[in-house]
Protein backbone atom coordinates (compact mmCIF):
# COMPACT_ATOMS: atom_id res chain seq x y z
CA UNK A 1 0.00 0.00 0.00
CA UNK A 2 1.27 3.46 -0.94
CA UNK A 3 0.41 6.41 1.29
CA UNK A 4 0.85 10.16 0.84
CA UNK A 5 1.74 12.18 3.94
CA UNK A 6 1.32 15.96 3.64
CA UNK A 7 3.00 17.52 6.69
CA UNK A 8 5.21 20.61 6.89
CA UNK A 9 6.80 19.82 10.28
CA UNK A 10 9.86 17.76 9.31
CA UNK A 11 10.17 16.07 12.71
CA UNK A 12 6.52 15.03 12.75
CA UNK A 13 6.70 13.90 9.11
CA UNK A 14 9.84 11.84 9.79
CA UNK A 15 8.27 10.22 12.87
CA UNK A 16 5.07 9.27 11.01
CA UNK A 17 6.90 8.11 7.88
CA UNK A 18 9.32 5.86 9.79
CA UNK A 19 6.49 4.39 11.86
CA UNK A 20 4.34 3.63 8.83
CA UNK A 21 7.28 2.18 6.91
CA UNK A 22 7.83 -0.14 9.89
CA UNK A 23 4.23 -1.24 9.30
CA UNK A 24 5.30 -2.04 5.70
CA UNK A 25 3.62 0.87 3.98
CA UNK A 26 5.35 2.89 1.25
CA UNK A 27 5.17 6.56 2.24
CA UNK A 28 5.62 9.62 0.01
CA UNK A 29 5.97 12.97 1.80
CA UNK A 30 4.99 16.47 0.70
CA UNK A 31 5.98 19.48 2.80
CA UNK A 32 3.36 21.99 1.65
CA UNK A 33 -0.18 22.12 0.36
CA UNK A 34 0.78 22.93 -3.23
CA UNK A 35 2.97 19.85 -3.66
CA UNK A 36 0.49 17.78 -1.65
CA UNK A 37 -2.30 18.71 -4.06
CA UNK A 38 -0.15 17.95 -7.10
CA UNK A 39 0.84 14.55 -5.73
CA UNK A 40 -2.71 13.80 -4.59
CA UNK A 41 -4.07 14.47 -8.07
CA UNK A 42 -1.85 11.68 -9.39
CA UNK A 43 -4.26 9.08 -7.94
CA UNK A 44 -1.25 6.86 -7.24
CA UNK A 45 -1.87 6.59 -3.50
CA UNK A 46 -4.19 4.33 -1.53
CA UNK A 47 -4.65 6.88 1.25
CA UNK A 48 -3.70 10.50 2.02
CA UNK A 49 -2.75 11.71 5.50
CA UNK A 50 -3.25 15.47 5.40
CA UNK A 51 -2.31 18.05 8.03
CA UNK A 52 -4.54 21.12 8.17
CA UNK A 53 -1.97 23.85 8.87
CA UNK A 54 0.16 23.81 5.72
CA UNK A 55 2.10 26.46 3.77
CA UNK A 56 0.69 27.78 0.45
CA UNK A 57 -2.58 25.81 0.69
CA UNK A 58 -4.29 24.61 3.86
CA UNK A 59 -5.17 20.96 4.24
CA UNK A 60 -8.85 21.88 4.04
CA UNK A 61 -8.27 23.62 0.68
CA UNK A 62 -6.24 20.68 -0.61
CA UNK A 63 -8.94 18.19 0.35
CA UNK A 64 -11.68 20.32 -1.21
CA UNK A 65 -9.76 20.69 -4.48
CA UNK A 66 -9.05 16.95 -4.63
CA UNK A 67 -12.75 16.20 -4.30
CA UNK A 68 -13.63 18.82 -6.91
CA UNK A 69 -11.20 17.04 -9.25
CA UNK A 70 -13.09 13.77 -8.54
CA UNK A 71 -10.19 12.21 -6.64
CA UNK A 72 -11.79 9.64 -4.32
CA UNK A 73 -8.63 8.60 -2.44
CA UNK A 74 -9.47 8.31 1.30
CA UNK A 75 -8.23 11.31 3.31
CA UNK A 76 -7.31 11.21 7.00
CA UNK A 77 -7.02 14.77 8.32
CA UNK A 78 -4.60 15.67 11.11
CA UNK A 79 -5.63 18.70 13.16
CA UNK A 80 -4.68 20.48 16.36
CA UNK A 81 -8.20 21.91 16.48
CA UNK A 82 -10.75 19.83 18.33
CA UNK A 83 -13.86 22.02 18.21
CA UNK A 84 -17.02 20.58 16.71
CA UNK A 85 -17.10 23.38 14.10
CA UNK A 86 -13.59 22.54 12.89
CA UNK A 87 -14.38 18.84 12.67
CA UNK A 88 -17.56 19.54 10.69
CA UNK A 89 -15.62 21.83 8.32
CA UNK A 90 -13.03 19.09 7.69
CA UNK A 91 -15.67 16.50 6.93
CA UNK A 92 -17.55 18.90 4.65
CA UNK A 93 -14.34 19.50 2.68
CA UNK A 94 -14.36 15.80 1.80
CA UNK A 95 -12.19 14.22 4.50
CA UNK A 96 -13.09 10.65 5.43
CA UNK A 97 -11.79 10.83 9.00
CA UNK A 98 -9.84 13.12 11.28
CA UNK A 99 -7.36 12.69 14.12
CA UNK A 100 -6.65 15.37 16.71
CA UNK A 101 -3.05 16.15 17.66
CA UNK A 102 -1.35 14.99 19.79
CA UNK A 103 -2.27 11.38 19.11
CA UNK A 104 -0.91 7.93 19.89
CA UNK A 105 0.79 6.39 16.88
CA UNK A 106 -1.19 3.18 17.43
CA UNK A 107 -4.40 5.13 16.89
CA UNK A 108 -3.06 6.59 13.64
CA UNK A 109 -2.28 3.09 12.38
CA UNK A 110 -5.74 1.89 13.39
CA UNK A 111 -7.41 4.78 11.51
CA UNK A 112 -5.27 4.11 8.43
CA UNK A 113 -6.11 0.40 8.48
CA UNK A 114 -9.83 1.14 8.88
CA UNK A 115 -9.88 3.51 5.90
CA UNK A 116 -7.91 1.08 3.74
CA UNK A 117 -10.44 -1.67 4.47
CA UNK A 118 -13.20 0.34 2.85
CA UNK A 119 -14.24 -0.86 -0.63
CA UNK A 120 -12.44 1.14 -3.34
CA UNK A 121 -14.39 3.69 -5.32
CA UNK A 122 -15.51 2.61 -8.77
CA UNK A 123 -13.31 4.06 -11.48
CA UNK A 124 -15.60 6.37 -13.44
CA UNK A 125 -13.16 7.52 -16.11
CA UNK A 126 -11.00 4.59 -17.30
CA UNK A 127 -10.50 6.32 -20.66
CA UNK A 128 -8.30 9.44 -20.80
CA UNK A 129 -8.39 11.76 -23.82
CA UNK A 130 -6.26 14.73 -24.89
CA UNK A 131 -7.13 16.02 -28.36
CA UNK A 132 -7.20 12.88 -30.56
CA UNK A 133 -4.94 10.90 -28.20
CA UNK A 134 -6.81 8.21 -26.24
CA UNK A 135 -5.52 6.02 -23.39
CA UNK A 136 -7.63 3.19 -21.95
CA UNK A 137 -6.52 2.29 -18.42
CA UNK A 138 -8.47 -0.96 -18.43
CA UNK A 139 -7.12 -2.44 -21.66
CA UNK A 140 -3.76 -0.58 -21.58
CA UNK A 141 -4.32 0.50 -25.18
CA UNK A 142 -3.19 3.84 -26.60
CA UNK A 143 -4.29 5.32 -29.92
CA UNK A 144 -4.05 8.60 -31.79
CA UNK A 145 -6.44 9.55 -34.58
CA UNK A 146 -7.68 5.97 -34.46
CA UNK A 147 -4.24 4.42 -34.94
CA UNK A 148 -3.07 2.10 -32.18
CA UNK A 149 0.33 2.87 -30.62
CA UNK A 150 2.41 0.20 -28.90
CA UNK A 151 3.71 1.16 -25.46
CA UNK A 152 6.14 -0.33 -22.96
CA UNK A 153 4.83 -0.42 -19.35
CA UNK A 154 7.01 2.56 -18.36
CA UNK A 155 5.98 4.59 -21.39
CA UNK A 156 2.34 3.85 -20.59
CA UNK A 157 2.78 4.89 -16.94
CA UNK A 158 4.44 8.18 -17.90
CA UNK A 159 1.84 8.97 -20.56
CA UNK A 160 -1.00 8.14 -18.14
CA UNK A 161 0.42 10.53 -15.53
CA UNK A 162 0.78 13.31 -18.11
CA UNK A 163 -2.77 12.72 -19.38
CA UNK A 164 -4.15 12.84 -15.85
CA UNK A 165 -2.89 16.43 -15.66
CA UNK A 166 -3.56 17.98 -19.10
CA UNK A 167 -2.34 21.54 -19.46
CA UNK A 168 -0.30 21.43 -16.24
CA UNK A 169 3.45 21.91 -16.15
CA UNK A 170 4.96 18.85 -14.47
CA UNK A 171 8.52 19.05 -13.21
CA UNK A 172 11.12 16.38 -13.95
CA UNK A 173 11.53 15.72 -10.23
CA UNK A 174 7.80 15.12 -9.77
CA UNK A 175 7.68 12.78 -12.76
CA UNK A 176 10.65 10.79 -11.41
CA UNK A 177 8.96 10.45 -8.01
CA UNK A 178 5.54 9.50 -9.35
CA UNK A 179 6.47 7.27 -12.30
CA UNK A 180 9.81 5.78 -11.22
CA UNK A 181 9.26 6.09 -7.45
CA UNK A 182 12.62 7.64 -6.60
CA UNK A 183 13.88 11.06 -5.64
CA UNK A 184 15.24 13.40 -8.27
CA UNK A 185 18.82 12.94 -9.38
CA UNK A 186 20.08 16.11 -11.14
CA UNK A 187 22.43 14.01 -13.26
CA UNK A 188 19.64 11.76 -14.52
CA UNK A 189 17.98 12.35 -17.89
CA UNK A 190 15.55 9.43 -17.68
CA UNK A 191 12.48 11.67 -17.97
CA UNK A 192 13.86 13.38 -21.08
CA UNK A 193 14.69 10.02 -22.66
CA UNK A 194 11.17 8.67 -22.18
CA UNK A 195 9.47 11.89 -23.28
CA UNK A 196 11.52 11.74 -26.50
CA UNK A 197 10.26 8.19 -27.03
CA UNK A 198 6.65 9.28 -26.49
CA UNK A 199 7.09 12.25 -28.80
CA UNK A 200 8.41 9.99 -31.54
CA UNK A 201 5.49 7.60 -31.18
CA UNK A 202 2.75 10.18 -30.69
CA UNK A 203 3.74 13.55 -32.18
CA UNK A 204 5.89 12.58 -35.18
CA UNK A 205 3.85 12.92 -38.35
CA UNK A 206 1.10 14.98 -36.73
CA UNK A 207 0.55 18.69 -37.31
CA UNK A 208 -0.79 19.11 -33.76
CA UNK A 209 2.01 18.62 -31.24
CA UNK A 210 0.82 17.52 -27.80
CA UNK A 211 4.14 17.48 -25.90
CA UNK A 212 5.51 20.86 -24.82
CA UNK A 213 8.88 21.44 -23.15
CA UNK A 214 9.05 24.10 -20.44
CA UNK A 215 12.72 25.00 -20.28
CA UNK A 216 14.37 24.47 -16.91
CA UNK A 217 11.20 22.94 -15.41
CA UNK A 218 9.67 19.98 -17.22
CA UNK A 219 6.84 19.13 -19.59
CA UNK A 220 3.21 19.82 -20.35
CA UNK A 221 0.79 17.68 -22.37
CA UNK A 222 -1.80 19.78 -24.12
CA UNK A 223 -3.72 19.71 -27.38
Amino acid sequence: MRLLLVEDDERVASFIRKGLEAERYTVDVAGDGELGLEMGLSKLHDLIILDINLPIRTGTQVCRELRQALVETPVLMLTARDSIADKVENLKSGADDYLTKPFAFEELVARVQALLRRPPAVELTPVLKVADLILDKNTHEVSRAGKRIEMTPTEFALLEYLMLHPGRVLSRSLLEEQVWNYHHDPSSNIVDVYVRRLRKKIDDGSDLKLFHTIRGIGYRLEG
